[in-house]
C-alpha cells in the first residue's frame, strides 16, 4: 500500500490487517497507552469539503500518534485558486509526510497520488469514502466477530457511503444487499467490479429497489442522508423520491432481531431513519463514529510509518 483511494485496490489481507491494528489502537488508547508511532511525521489535511468527524479525527489521529496534523482548506492553499494538482502534489511531498484530501472528485485524488511522492488518503470523494467503511467494518467485527458470511443491508441514495459498502463488504466476504429508488441506483462501474470480486471471496450481492426484500435477515443495516454535501438544490426532488425508503421500525423488524444499525452521520431523523431505530438499542452510530480515529489511525500507520 502507497496510498488509500479506494478500497477496490487493496487485497482482502490488506484490509483485515488494517482492521486488526485499529483494534489494537483502541485497546492500547483505551487502557491509557498512546504510541507515538509516527513523531516527528507531519499530515496535511487539505478540505474541499467541510466535515465534522473527518477533521477533528484525523487531527486526534495525527496527535495521538505522535505527528502534526496541518489543517488546509481550499482558502489556505492555491490549489483552490487555480494552481495545478500537479504542482500541489509536487510542492506538498517536499515539506509533509502525508495528505489525508477531502474533496469533489475522484479524479483529483488519483491525480494527487500519481504525482506525490509520500502517501496520499482519501478523506471522501463524490464517488467513494474508504476511511468510513474501515470503520463501519470495525465496527461490525465489534459487535458481530467474524465478519465472512455476515450480510449488510444499504437503504437509500446509491451515493459514495454505497458504492464503498459494496467494496468493503465484498472483499472481506461479506453478503450485501442495496436498495435505492429508480434512478438512484449505485455507479455501475463499481456494480460491475464488486460483482466480479465476489466471484472469488464468495459473496453475495444483491442490487434491488425493495427495501422489504434487501433487509431479509441482516446482520447489520445502513443508511445515509438522501441530501449530500452540494444537492442541496435537489433537497425536495429527493424527499419526495425517497418515500418509503426510510429505516423503520417495521422495517428493522424484517431484519435479524439482533441486527446493529449503523449510519456514517450527519442523520436527519424522520427522513433516512425514524428516531426510533438511530436512537434505539440496536444503534451503534456512536460506536462507529468513534472508531473513525481508531481505523483512521491505523490507515495513518500503515501508510506513514
Amino acid at each position: 500500500m502507497k496510498d488509500l483511494l479506494s478500497l477496490q485496490d487493496l487485497t482482502t489481507n490488506e484490509i483485515l490487517d488494517i482492521l486488526s491494528l485499529a483494534h489494537q489502537l483502541k485497546a492500547d488508547n483505551k487502557a491509557g497507552r498512546q504510541h507515538h508511532l509516527l513523531a516527528g511525521k507531519t499530515l496535511g489535511l487539505i478540505f474541499s469539503k467541510s466535515s465534522t468527524r473527518t477533521r477533528v479525527s484525523f487531527e486526534v489521529g495525527m496527535y495521538e500518534l505522535g505527528g502534526y496534523p496541518l489543517f488546509l482548506s481550499s482558502n489556505d492553499i492555491q490549489l483552490g485558486r487555480g494552481e495545478s494538482v500537479y504542482d500541489t502534489a509536487k510542492v506538498l511531498s517536499r515539506y509533509l509526510d502525508g495528505i489525508m484530501i477531502r474533496t469533489f472528485k475522484q479524479s483529483d485524488v488519483e491525480e494527487l497520488a500519481k504525482h506525490s511522492s509520500i502517501p496520499v488518503i482519501n478523506g471522501l470523494t463524490d464517488l467513494l469514502h474508504p476511511c468510513q467503511v474501515l470503520a463501519d467494518l470495525m465496527t461490525v467485527q465489534e459487535y458481530k466477530g467474524d465478519l465472512t458470511g455476515l450480510k449488510l443491508c444499504y437503504i437509500g441514495d446509491g451515493n459514495n457511503m454505497a458504492n464503498t459498502l459494496l467494496q468493503g463488504c465484498v472483499k472481506v466476504g461479506m453478503d450485501i444487499s442495496v436498495a435505492t429508488p429508480e434512478g438512484y441506483k449505485c455507479d455501475d462501474k463499481i456494480i460491475a467490479e464488486v460483482l466480479k470480486t465476489a466471484k472469488t471471496t464468495g459473496s453475495n450481492v444483491t442490487i434491488t429497489t425493495d427495501p422489504t426484500l434487501a433487509i431479509e435477515n441482516s446482520d447489520a443495516v445502513y443508511t445515509d442522508t438522501w441530501v449530500s454535501m452540494g444537492q442541496e438544490e435537489e433537497k425536495q426532488k429527493r424527499i419526495n423520491a425517497f418515500k418509503g425508503f426510510g429505516v423503520t421500525s417495521d422495517l428493522m423488524k424484517s431484519a435479524k432481531p439482533d441486527a446493529i444499525f449503523l449510519h456514517c452521520l450527519p442523520a436527519y431523523r424522520g427522513y433516512e431513519v425514524d428516531e426510533a431505530v438511530i436512537d434505539g438499542s440496536n444503534s451503534v452510530i456512536f460506536d462507529e463514529a468513534e472508531n473513525r480515529l481508531h481505523a483512521q489511525k491505523a490507515v495513518m500507520v500503515t501508510l506513514m510509518k
